[in-house]
């Protein structure tokens, strides 16, 4: 677990963060030494939940946390997706952005891609969020993998996805903070749809195998 020097001083909000993928990537960076701010619809529910993680972690509203964060990672379900990232705009130029957000349905068949006019999540918030640096990533981490307090190392990989190398770069050593994951470039944010999709598939996986599985990237 090594925080690099491009991550020294910097805080790293999570939008979302009371849910349990947002939750649980904050424990993650908050035990590798992070700064690490929870955003919530409720400020007072995202403080709840920032005192019982371990390491610095704070909770404040959304609003607040998007302004507080050098790097922001967007965690909240698909259907408040454009919502949130509308309003918050004005206070994310200029700042990394990573969404980690999967538009999937549900029905007695199982999860499904959605349809995205833009064409990913990804490119949902690229188009909302004009001067901020957008990047994709952590769609395919196991919530419940990343909130267990026994496991001290998570076994996958994360693909990070985006048109600006600086940023991408420093969401690959974001992810590196976490033991046993790495982050490995999949290309540009126009491929986000299918890293998105696939999270279907794991979602099948899982249910199949009763596990929770993740993605490794050989020969890399």
């Amino acid at each position: 677990m090594t925080v690099s020097e491009a991550l020294l001083g910097r805080t790293v909000a999570v939008l979302g963060g009371t849910g349990p993928q947002g939750r649980g990537l904050a424990r993650r960076f908050a035990a590798a030494g992070l700064d690490v701010v929870l955003g919530s619809r409720a400020a007072d529910r995202a403080a709840e939940t920032a005192a019982a993680l371990p390491g610095r972690v704070r909770g404040l509203s959304n609003a607040d946390a998007a302004v507080a964060g050098d790097i922001v990672v967007v965690a909240v379900p698909w259907a408040g997706h454009a919502e949130l990232l509308t309003e918050l705009a004005p206070a994310l130029v200029g700042k990394i952005v990573v969404d980690c957000v999967n538009p999937l349905g549900f029905d007695k068949q199982g999860p499904y891609a959605l349809d995205v006019p833009a064409g990913s999540a990804a490119q949902q918030a690229a188009t909302i969020l004009v001067g901020a640096r957008v990047v994709g990533a952590f769609h395919h981490v196991s919530a419940v993998i990343l909130e267990d307090p026994s496991l001290d190392t998570v076994d996958t990989d994360v693909l990070v996805l985006g048109d600006d190398r600086e940023a991408t770069d420093l969401v690959q050593d974001l992810a590196a903070v976490i033991p046993g994951v790495r982050g490995v470039y999949g290309g540009r944010l126009r491929n986000a749809r299918q890293v998105e999709a696939f999270t279907a598939n794991l979602i099948s996986v899982n249910r199949r195998y009763r596990a929770h599985a993740g993605l490794r990237v050989t020969d890399v």
